[in-house]
């Protein structure tokens, strides 16, 4: 039996969708048959401060919170949040940062919304993140789409698909 738990912490700002991020993840995994836990951390996330959110999968998970150090994943949403983050991962680790979704002469993620070669603005760039990520993991696609799809307005589904489809694209290049 496989006891191992992946440790995946995702870090932001306030309003920049690291709780639905979070919840998007956890429920890929619980749909995939694991026991999850996740926990969050808010700053001053209503006036834009840091926000991380924690999230642990495996066979059984006892505790929510990723100790530091230990994280196999960290996801980044803000390029000022990527210093004070590192620290959650592990040696070995991967650090995905939002930095890596930004083109040619791009420095803000709000470029990203008058950049017409990528389906990816800043109001969606956390489910590009999730796109880079599933690469890593091993959970059926249909299982991703139904837990973005369960957590966003069906207004928005085709599009959300679409950033998580360009953002696997961006990790296997």
């Amino acid at each position: 039996m496989d006891t191992r738990i992946t440790n995946v912490v995702i870090a932001g700002l306030g309003g920049q969708g690291v709780i639905r991020a979070a919840n998007i993840l956890a429920e890929t995994a619980f749909r995939a048959g694991l026991d999850v836990k996740q926990g969050e951390i808010h700053g001053m996330s209503q006036r834009g401060g840091s926000v991380t959110s924690d999230i642990r999968f495996g066979e059984k998970v006892y505790s929510p919170m990723v100790p530091d150090g230990c994280a196999d994943y960290v996801l980044v949403m803000h390029p000022t949040q990527e210093d004070n983050n590192r620290h959650h991962l592990k040696e070995g680790g991967n650090f995905i940062s939002v930095t890596r979704l930004l083109g040619e002469g791009q420095s803000k993620i709000s470029d990203l919304d008058s950049d017409d070669s990528t389906p990816v603005t800043e109001r969606n760039c956390n489910i590009a993140l999730l796109g880079i990520l599933s690469v890593f993991l091993s959970f059926d696609d249909a299982l991703w789409e139904a837990a973005i799809c369960a957590n966003l307005p069906a207004r928005v589904h085709a599009d959300n698909l679409a950033v998580f489809a360009y953002g696997k694209q961006l990790a296997v290049r």
